[in-house]
């Protein structure tokens, strides 16, 4: 870990449709490789895929799907004497949104046998109705950290 100074925090953009800052980030989520376009139609057209099969508006369905599978407490690793503990710790706002995002890309990833579009498409709905391989994924995370709150105390 560097001495020197601490990492600025990078600005990322709107996205160029709908103005979002949210899709702007779920883009550069999504972006392998440095494909910025193919990562924009694959959010775009799950977006769109979105839009025939709910009847809300598909930005504010996104958003209120990265907000059911936003993380509250996660657990880090403490090594105190010769033993590792799990101590559970609250997760920053930035960190919520990043780890939710990851979570809604990597299972829609694992969907085999459709498209990315339609399988982000299908994870976002699922994540907007409280159900999903993301929504599951923040309940084992908070039952880790309920069932290690007695080493709560090591976090310093």
């Amino acid at each position: 870990m560097s001495r020197r100074r601490r990492a600025s925090k990078r600005k990322v953009g709107a996205d160029p449709k709908f103005e979002s800052e949210l899709v702007g980030r779920l883009i550069t989520y999504v972006m392998k490789s440095g494909k910025k376009s193919v990562a924009e139609g694959i959010v775009y057209g799950a977006i769109e895929g979105m839009r025939g099969k709910i009847e809300e508006d598909p930005l504010s369905v996104l958003a209120k799907a990265i907000d059911n599978v936003k993380p509250r407490v996660e657990v880090r690793s403490r090594r105190v004497g010769g033993a590792t503990y799990q101590v559970p710790v609250e997760v920053n706002r930035e960190r919520q949104v990043a780890l939710a995002m990851r979570w809604l890309i990597t299972f829609s990833a694992q969907r085999k046998g459709v498209p990315m579009r339609q399988a982000l498409a299908q994870e976002v709905m699922d994540a907007y109705k409280n159900q999903g391989n993301a929504v599951r994924k923040r309940e084992d995370t908070h039952k880790m950290a309920q069932a290690n709150k007695a080493f709560a105390h090591y976090a310093w």
